[in-house]
């Protein structure tokens, strides 16, 4: 599956290469961001939410696309009981919205039935995806004495070039605030999920380090069917809400 990913990799890079950023807003009618929605966002979050905070990133990684201040969001030092919840949301064929379980503690009986993608699934999926979010991270830690309990986690937030989406990446640290190894970071990832939806990957932003990224593959789908039935209800929703 290396092979594979290093191919879809390889293929999604050239493609963002050849093609623009978008920058006229299809939010409502196909559940993207544009650069201009995606900083508004972003802007909205920073001032709601103080530990998070926008950061330049290293300047052989910048996006010319992106203002050189706001390349990425990101929020330091979660506790990973406290990470902060990457829930989507899950409508219900009576139009009910329910929130699905963080990425941290979700309920494994839930996870259990999870129809879970991999990453063979992530060439080109066209428009035909499933808007079914997993929950990734598990809560309870492995059995062993030997693992800490105070590991903390770096969460940041890209803008996908390819997906036109937000893009979810974590750094794992130990108690003396080094990096986690991958092997290290997939114990505390739900091993239904770990290398096929979670996979460890070059953040494009953080010039050292291997970080832990939730595909996004899904992300507009899902939202584009939350939008859907807001608007069924009457509300129009918007990027920064």
């Amino acid at each position: 599956m290396q092979a594979k990913q290093k191919l879809y990799e390889l293929y999604k890079g050239t493609v963002e290469r050849v093609t623009g950023p978008r920058t006229v807003s299809a939010f409502l009618e196909k559940g993207v961001l544009s650069v201009p929605e995606f900083i508004l966002a972003g802007d909205n979050l920073v001032a709601k939410c103080p530990t998070w905070s926008w950061e330049a990133g290293d300047p052989s990684k910048r996006k010319p696309y992106l203002p050189a201040d706001k390349q990425y969001l990101v929020t330091r030092n979660e506790e990973e009981e406290d990470i902060p919840s990457m829930d989507t949301l899950d409508i219900g064929k009576g139009d009910g919205i329910k929130s699905i379980p963080s990425y941290f503690g979700g309920n494994k009986e839930e996870e259990e039935e999870e129809d879970i993608p991999d990453m063979d699934t992530y060439e080109d999926t066209g428009d035909n995806l499933a808007v079914a979010e997993p929950s990734y991270f598990v809560a309870e830690e492995p059995d062993d004495d030997n693992i800490l309990r105070t590991r903390t986690y770096d969460v940041s937030i890209t803008y996908d070039k390819y997906y036109q989406t937000p893009r979810v990446w974590l750094t794992g640290y130990d108690e003396s605030r080094m990096p986690l190894k991958p092997e290290l970071v997939f114990e505390d990832i739900s091993q239904d999920h770990a290398r096929k939806t979670v996979t460890i990957e070059d953040h494009p932003h953080i010039l050292a380090g291997k970080h832990a990224s939730v595909h996004p593959c899904k992300h507009a789908a899902v939202m584009k069917k939350i939008v859907d039935v807001l608007m069924s209800r009457g509300v129009e929703p918007e990027v920064d809400k």
